[in-house]
């Protein structure tokens, strides 16, 4: 049984949307990198004693993605990428979750894209904990992790005359989030 970090209470909390966000960036013709963010719609973080014991469960609104383009938002909603008429919202259900130390964590769960659930596994960071002025306790967290888009059949391409790629395969994803803690 794993401790949990200083100021970390066992409790249900709810992720704020309002106060929480998930990013992406990958690069673009092998030398620039293209950021964006897909809003987390709703989540619930169940922490335990026992860290093993712990989970989380998260929806994200990939039909509201934003890259700062919106031709490219367009494109990337559509067919050719996310698909998001047909699958809008976007799931992870944790299977996992181990202390490393500190404040370090391995989080372990299922992202469903597109329809596709794959495992993956992020480096979660638990950033701290307070009450805010109006009253909630918050928890803060910060997961990272590395995919592959062609592993949730995102496989549209164009080559390059330098003989690469315009968008690459990996994706660099990123979660800050702020949970509200349920009474």
């Amino acid at each position: 049984m794993s401790a949990l970090p200083h100021g970390l209470v066992p409790a249900t909390y709810m992720i704020d949307p309002s106060h929480s966000q998930a990013t992406f960036a990958v690069r673009h013709a092998g030398i620039s990198r293209v950021s964006g963010t897909v809003p987390i719609a709703s989540g619930t973080i169940t922490v335990d004693a026992d860290v093993e014991s712990s989970t989380v469960v998260a929806e994200l609104n990939g039909a509201k993605i934003t890259t700062g383009d919106a031709g490219r938002d367009a494109h990337l909603r559509g067919g050719e990428f996310l698909k998001t008429d047909t699958h809008p919202m976007w799931s992870f259900t944790s299977t996992a979750v181990s202390l490393n130390a500190g404040e370090h964590f391995s989080l372990s769960g299922d992202l469903e894209i597109n329809g596709v659930s794959k495992p993956i596994e992020m480096q979660l960071e638990y950033t701290g904990s307070a009450v805010d002025p109006y009253g909630p306790k918050r928890a803060a967290f910060e997961a990272r992790t590395e995919i592959s888009r062609k592993d949730w059949g995102i496989t549209w391409n164009a080559v390059l005359e330098t003989g690469g790629v315009l968008v690459s395969d990996k994706v660099r994803l990123t979660l800050d989030i702020s949970a509200v803690v349920q009474d």
